[in-house]
């Protein structure tokens, strides 16, 4: 697996006003472009009466980088959107930054900087996550064990994928992988080698 990536933690929307244009910011999470062209449609959509709906969009798969001045002067609009994601380091994002109209002209520099603080802004109201390399493991324990091994679980930063209950109880978890030969090693001291865990394989999330 490749390191690991930042990408947005939800989606937003953040809207302002400059000399009477509205500019609103609507910024999403992607995996695919097919996700991507998705968003931008439906933003489209829901602002099918807007002068303009400019979008960005950077994908790691494929490496993909997409982006639409949508009837604004060239270089204006879709560009500064899309460098405003470069600048802060985000992939896996989508955004589209829709215009309307207010009868007052900006200029080539007001548009830029217009449709690069709407991108800001909902970048900024969406905030970042960095996506990590993490183990996935199981983790078999007794009855018994399960309360010893409680408070040892609580002191590590991890992720439980799943946990079921039958004869005994069966865990699943994911956490990053310089912290897993001391969890290894402390579940075995407490239940004196009763837990059995087991590497399932790795996994990217945000912790």
């Amino acid at each position: 697996m490749s390191a690991g990536w930042t990408t947005v933690k939800e989606a937003a929307v953040a809207s302002f006003i400059e000399r009477k244009s509205e500019f609103i910011g609507s910024i999403t999470p992607v995996k695919t472009e097919e996700e991507a062209i998705a968003f931008v449609n439906s933003v489209k959509k829901q602002y099918a009466d807007a002068k303009h709906n400019v979008y960005a969009y950077l994908l790691r798969e494929n490496n993909v980088t997409r982006f639409s001045d949508d009837g604004e002067p060239h270089g204006t609009a879709g560009l500064p959107v899309l460098d405003v994601l470069r600048k802060e380091g985000i992939t896996d994002v989508a955004v589209v930054v829709t215009r309307y109209f207010g009868g007052i002209l900006l200029g080539t520099g007001g548009l830029v900087r217009a449709y690069s603080q709407a991108a800001k802004m909902a970048l900024d109201a969406a905030g970042k996550s960095t996506m990590e390399k993490l183990l996935v493991f199981s983790l078999r324990v007794n009855y018994s064990d399960l309360q010893k091994i409680e408070p040892i679980l609580e002191n590590y930063t991890m992720i439980r994928l799943d946990t079921a209950y039958a004869d005994d109880v069966r865990l699943s978890a994911a956490m990053r992988e310089g912290e897993y030969p001391a969890l290894e090693k402390a579940l075995t001291e407490r239940t004196n080698g009763r837990a059995i865990l087991k590497l399932e394989g790795e996994q990217f999330a945000a912790l």
